[in-house]
């Protein structure tokens, strides 16, 4: 069974993106960088992801420094790189040239094996009137389930 424990959701991107396709990827850390992780101090807000020279690199992802790294704790918001297969880079390289498609992480966890592993997501924007819409019915479902718990 595959049991992961997340560590960070980026909610934001579920609001301003459309998730076309999703993609699990490892991630390169330092030893006080997974240590911060395990820790959860971690916030994929504004972060993305972009193919540089055959390697997908996630930009402003930031990590807490570790309280105990003194000297060997990282910049918290330096690039990283992720480890995907070559076809599926391949792939993202041929999502990125078709118009506005862009990269997001969507959460990051630790797999069974304790590995940080990134979620990525094939995002398309969505425009104002798409988030009003999602609000919408958003509110609409809500009402809904009130209007059938009252009726009990």
């Amino acid at each position: 069974m595959h049991e992961k424990k997340t560590v960070a959701n980026n909610r934001k991107a579920f609001h301003d993106y459309f998730i076309e396709e999703r993609y699990e990827a490892g991630i390169v850390l330092t030893g006080t960088e997974i240590k911060s992780v395990r820790q959860g101090k971690v916030s994929l807000k504004e972060s993305y992801a972009r193919v540089k020279n055959g390697e997908v690199i996630l930009s402003q992802m930031n990590i807490s420094p570790y309280e105990q790294g003194n000297r060997f704790n990282a910049d918290p918001l330096r690039d990283r790189k992720l480890l995907l297969h070559k076809e599926e880079i391949r792939k993202l390289i041929g999502y990125m040239q078709l118009k506005g498609l862009t990269l997001i992480p969507l959460s990051m966890y630790l797999d069974e094996h304790g590995r940080a592993k990134i979620e990525l997501g094939v995002c398309r924007g969505k425009k104002l009137y798409d988030k009003r819409e999602d609000i919408a019915k958003r509110d609409a479902n809500r009402d809904a389930a009130r209007a059938k718990k009252l009726s009990r």
